[in-house]
């Protein structure tokens, strides 16, 4: 079971912490209320103590509050937040079309450059949405490209630019990082780095009728990552920027 760390106000004869389960959109979560605290030493010992208790039941993993800070404490207990990577990779495509409309782009002639360390699923899914939504789309890979190439023109009828140069990745309107690149500059108008989970997620929502039954107060990103990887919402009812 995933884990959910949330703050409530202090009140008189509250329970400083109180475990319970939780059930969003049919999927169950142990969540930890901890009473907020002004003083941070006590903040993080009520912390620690809700990250043991949910360790005893079980739980890897956990959603966070907003503005957390309390890593250290989380790390003792064995405790890691829910991963958003592979939410931040289902959702490349339509965040880079929203990034290019908040910069005022036009999507269609915009150049899309595309860079990985390997041909994985990820990116052969990211690459073929890519290339359905815009006309310049290059793909920086060690190897593999060529076979997905072949491949793209054989079913939709496009290509791919393989092995552009630095300039050409520097030029691009948007650039998608599956892994590191510390020869680029990063000064794309549209820059992606979906492999830093510390970089802020573009706006994200679902449908109303199940927004309305989403928790206030912890981190979305995680949040949508849990139930997504659970089954519990699919990739096409997340909305992102308004997608």
């Amino acid at each position: 079971m995933v884990g959910m760390l949330t703050w409530k106000e202090p009140q008189k004869g509250r329970k400083r912490l109180e475990l319970r389960e939780q059930v969003i959109l049919h999927m169950r979560f142990l969540s930890a209320e901890i009473c907020r605290s002004s003083h941070p030493a006590v903040q993080r010992r009520r912390v620690l103590a809700a990250g043991k208790r949910l360790r005893k039941h079980g739980v890897i993993h956990v959603v966070l509050p907003e503005n957390f800070t309390c890593y250290e404490q989380l790390e003792k207990c064995g405790l890691r937040p829910v991963s958003t990577l592979s939410l931040r990779r289902a959702a490349a495509s339509d965040w880079v079309q929203a990034g290019l409309r908040e910069r005022g782009c036009p999507a269609a002639g915009a150049r899309v450059a595309v860079s990985a360390a390997g041909l994985t699923g990820e990116v052969v899914r990211t690459v073929t949405e890519l290339m359905l939504r815009h006309r310049y789309v290059l793909l920086d890979l060690p190897y593999g490209g060529e076979e997905l190439c072949r491949q793209l023109r054989r079913e939709y009828g496009v290509s791919l630019l393989l092995h552009p140069t630095r300039e050409q990745l520097e030029e691009a309107e948007a650039l998608v990082l599956f892994d590191p690149r510390k020869d680029l500059t990063g000064g794309n108008p549209v820059l992606l780095r979906l492999y830093d989970e510390s970089a802020p997620l573009p706006a994200l929502s679902l449908p109303p009728v199940l927004e309305e039954k989403l928790p206030e107060g912890v981190n979305r990103g995680q949040l949508l990552a849990a139930l997504r990887e659970a089954g519990a919402v699919k990739r096409d009812q997340i909305a992102v920027g308004g997608a």
